[in-house]
């Protein structure tokens, strides 16, 4: 057994990219070493800007021995009328580096063949390392190489130093024009000289201890974190931390340092959320927060040295920020002259899309969609309908054109500024949600009404223009905007048909082209990504899929449904019901001819069917007033009563009989069952 240290030393890595980096770099290395039947005992991943790094703890210096075995021609074919071998014995054994004597002979059950058992012996660690080194190194998810100096090498950026140990020996190896060895380097400027690893298990506390480095990121991180919240709390205020902003910053820095700084009070009149954009994007400093959660005058940055006068620091730090928010100030006065409803003309001039016209033009149709639902649900429908008119109002301003992502933030500022109501300014803001996984959807009808209409309308329009999704390929974000779509629909208890709503967006969209033949698709496009909304909630997919082959199209009903299966398949006749429906089913998919026929009692001769009909006549009515009212799994728990019936019938009754009328009568009772459950959901998917 041994220690093994890999360390790659480079130019500083791309921020956003490093963690992914080394994830993969490690996962590489931890791959072929087990295919390679080395698998160590314990694995540590390092990554700062400077470096991917590996520590592979109790890995072992060889492979064992095989025993390896070929299979050469069949006997007959090994040799001639006169016992001599033939050429593919010749041959099988020069393959094998051997004479055709030194061969062995076995019986298969498909006749004797000429074999050859070889013991193999295991390479050593030493010699496998350089080529999984230079695989993995390859393999690294890296949109863009380059090269530098001279060296036809390619990488993400310039290799400067390469590390690679078992314990204290060296492993011999070049790499991307790196001559392997045991000096790694420190800190830029504390730490610039080389440093010399004499054990690989030494590596962490040697960097930390002499080269002004924490190598591990997460250590980092943690750190990080600590000095941020302790910083703030001096200032007697907290932070929220961007988990995004958090890892970036780590993979900014070796030896982070925290350093508090200040802003003039006079930038609060400024919206935080526009002070915060231009601190965590441009400066990726850490906003602070009072107990109240409004933003203070201070802001925390992460220093990448340890400096003797922290104090110029933090005053150049705040020299920088400076004109940064005395931009956001001019365009947040300067947007305020003008009303967001006087730049409704101006998105007549941002296209959308050529064949779907401007934003203009999708704005009008946001209006009429979002009209329908709020009249159809009985809200406001002038609410409604000017929320919808002034929501992409905001694109045209200074404030959004120099902070996208404040898109609704900015336009909820400037329309309560204007006058507008209330209802109208959130749902300008929350008609964008959710943006992301887990995000919050719009809280407000009104808001969840235009949030709906922009993606359902954007889905119609680029599903009837032909550029629907495709395995890698989805510029307009139609999958996020389905997903929104049902979280909107569901979270928020909403009775919208989907089919209804994607039929009224293709009328809205007929000056441009017709979309009522994509209605189908769309509806099934956003039905597929039911799957993945559950599976995120743990409901299994079966359940799911019964479900949905009662083609339920508010999906209200459907999450209605979906949970009350659920629920249904807990208790103990469940399965039993599930299996007798699949049963069911196949029956009558074999005898489909019977569909419209009707019991007929006169025709009864078990008991076991007598039985189930007088029962399942009785329980129907209650059942069915149970979904009729949404209540599914009251109705499944009620027809539940019937499996003992169900269990007689398939044990005592023989449905396929050759008396005509007889079979299709008792089909028919098969159909009746099968018609409850189905008010349900498919119980012959259940798995």
């Amino acid at each position: 057994m041994s220690d093994c240290l890999i360390e790659l030393g480079t130019e500083e890595l791309p921020p956003k990219a490093l963690l992914t980096l080394s994830q993969a770099f490690t996962e590489a290395i931890t791959r072929d070493l087990k295919e390679a039947g080395l698998v160590a005992e314990s694995v540590e991943r390092f990554a700062t800007p400077r470096r991917l790094a590996i520590l592979l703890k109790g890995v072992p210096l060889k492979q064992a021995d095989q025993s390896v075995e070929k299979r050469g021609p069949a006997l007959q074919a090994a040799y001639d009328d006169n016992g001599e071998p033939t050429k593919a014995a010749l041959g099988f054994a020069r393959s094998c580096g051997v004479e055709v004597a030194d061969l062995q002979q076995k019986e298969t059950d498909k006749g004797t063949w000429l074999y050859f058992d070889k013991l193999e012996e295991g390479k050593t660690l030493q010699e496998l390392l350089p080529e999984m080194v230079h695989r993995a190194l390859a393999h690294l998810p890296i949109p863009k190489r380059m090269r530098w100096g001279d060296s036809t090498e390619e990488f993400v950026r310039p290799v400067h130093w390469l590390v690679m140990l078992l314990d204290n020996q060296l492993v011999d190896a070049q790499i991307l024009g790196a001559q392997a060895g045991n000096e790694t380097y420190g800190h830029r400027f504390h730490a610039p000289e080389a440093l010399v690893i004499e054990r690989a298990v030494d590596y962490e506390k040697l960097l930390e201890a002499h080269a002004y480095v924490v190598p591990s990121f997460e250590k980092r991180r943690a750190m990080i974190l600590q000095q941020v919240e302790a910083a703030a709390a001096a200032l007697g205020g907290t932070v929220k931390i961007d988990e995004d902003l958090l890892d970036e910053v780590t993979a900014l820095v070796e030896w982070p340092k925290a350093i508090s700084g200040r802003f003039d009070k006079e930038f609060l009149a400024v919206p935080s959320e526009a002070l915060v954009t231009t601190m965590q994007d441009n400066q990726k400093y850490f906003a602070i927060f009072d107990q109240s959660g409004k933003l203070m005058p201070h802001f925390i940055t992460i220093a990448n040295i340890d400096s003797k006068k922290p104090e110029l620091v933090s005053l150049g730090n705040e020299r920088v920020i400076r004109p940064r928010f005395a931009d956001a100030k001019f365009f947040w006065e300067q947007d305020k002259k003008t009303s967001l409803s006087s730049r409704l003309q101006s998105l007549e001039t941002v296209v959308f899309q050529h064949q779907l016209g401007t934003i203009g033009d999708k704005v009008i149709r946001i209006r009429a969609l979002a009209g329908y639902m709020a009249e159809t649900l009985g809200f406001d429908v002038s609410e409604a309908e000017r929320a919808a008119e002034l929501c992409k109002c905001d694109l045209m301003t200074n404030m959004v054109g120099e902070f996208p992502k404040l898109q609704g933030i900015m336009g909820n500022y400037y329309a309560r500024h204007d006058g507008e109501s209330e209802v109208v300014a959130n749902a300008i803001e929350q008609h964008y949600w959710p943006r992301y996984a887990g995000d919050a959807v719009p809280a407000e009808a009104v808001g969840q009404f235009v949030a709906l209409a922009d993606r359902i309308d954007t889905m119609m329009g680029i599903f009837a223009i032909g550029q629907k999704p495709t395995g890698v390929k989805d510029p307009f974000g139609l999958r996020r905007s389905a997903l929104g779509i049902i979280r909107i629909l569901i979270e928020n208890e909403l009775p919208i048909d989907i089919v209804t709503l994607c039929q009224k967006a293709a009328e809205a969209l007929a000056d441009k082209l017709d979309a009522t033949s994509v209605v189908d698709d769309v509806v099934h496009y956003i039905f597929d990504r039911l799957q993945s909304y559950y599976q995120d909630r743990n409901i299994r997919f079966d359940v799911v899929e019964a479900v949905l082959a009662c083609k339920p199209t508010v999906l209200t009903d459907l999450e209605n449904r979906v949970v009350a299966v659920d629920q249904f398949l807990g208790e103990e006749a469940a399965v039993a019901l599930a299996a007798a429906n699949k049963r069911i089913n196949n029956i009558l998919k074999k005898n489909e001819q019977v569909f419209g026929y009707e019991v007929d009692t006169e025709l009864f001769e078990a008991e076991a069917e007598k039985q189930l009909f007088h029962n399942l006549s009785q329980l129907e009515a209650i059942a069915i007033g149970h979904f009729n009212g949404g209540e599914y799994l009251p109705g499944l728990e009620v027809l539940s009563g019937l499996r003992p019936m169900v269990d007689r019938f398939f044990d005592d009754v023989m449905v396929m009989v050759d008396d005509e009328k007889l079979r299709h009568n008792r089909l028919a009772l098969l159909q009746m069952l099968a018609n409850n459950f189905m008010r349900a959901a498919d119980f012959s998917r259940i798995q």
